[in-house]
């Protein structure tokens, strides 16, 4: 006996149109959370999974975007504990990176550096507010606190990087894209 198949959840053109338009740009936050390429790629899985389970839930699909975004920092934030008790340091320290000969590939090491000195609940909002180009409503939503909590530690978080990060690093005009090859970049006016 066949069993007839599940029905879609309401509005999965909305979550497909969220998937066509928006998977980039949330692949690139994962990116920015998780500081490596495999690991955003599983979290953005992870977070969009989970979303899709629940859309049908969802009051307003338009803020589907903004959802998957928390459910990434939550889903980041959990990984982060679960994976802090199974990590034992060694004697030796990993050995270190060759500087790229590009300048700009050096600016994103160093940006992705001074992201990975801050606590997690400010590289979250750091990478949502800047990166992401969300408003402090709109990240305090994602986050689910208030708009003086996303002031209060973005503006922690920004001291924070202006005190490990090199000064020329904030002096400069162009745009740093910490996850785009050299060859893929174009000048900004």
């Amino acid at each position: 006996m066949t069993q007839a198949p599940a029905e879609a959840p309401a509005g999965e053109d909305a979550f497909d149109r969220l998937l066509r338009e928006r998977s980039g740009a949330l692949l690139r936050t994962a990116y920015l959370l998780t500081g490596d390429r495999q690991l955003a790629e599983d979290l953005l899985q992870t977070a969009l999974t989970k979303t899709y389970l629940r859309w049908g839930r969802l009051r307003d699909v338009q803020a589907g975007e903004a959802y998957v975004r928390r459910v990434m920092a939550t889903t980041y934030s959990s990984w982060w504990r679960r994976r802090w008790n199974d990590e034992h340091p060694t004697g030796t320290p990993p050995e270190e990176v060759a500087p790229d000969a590009y300048g700009a590939a050096d600016d994103r090491d160093v940006l992705r550096r001074a992201l990975a000195g801050l606590s997690k609940r400010q590289r979250a909002m750091v990478v949502m507010r800047f990166y992401g180009d969300l408003s402090e409503t709109e990240t305090a939503d994602a986050m689910g606190v208030s708009v003086g909590t996303v002031k209060s530690t973005v503006a922690r978080a920004l001291a924070r990087l202006r005190e490990t990060a090199p000064p020329s690093l904030f002096s400069r005009p162009t745009v740093v894209r910490i996850d785009e090859p050299v060859t893929q970049r174009t000048a900004t006016p």
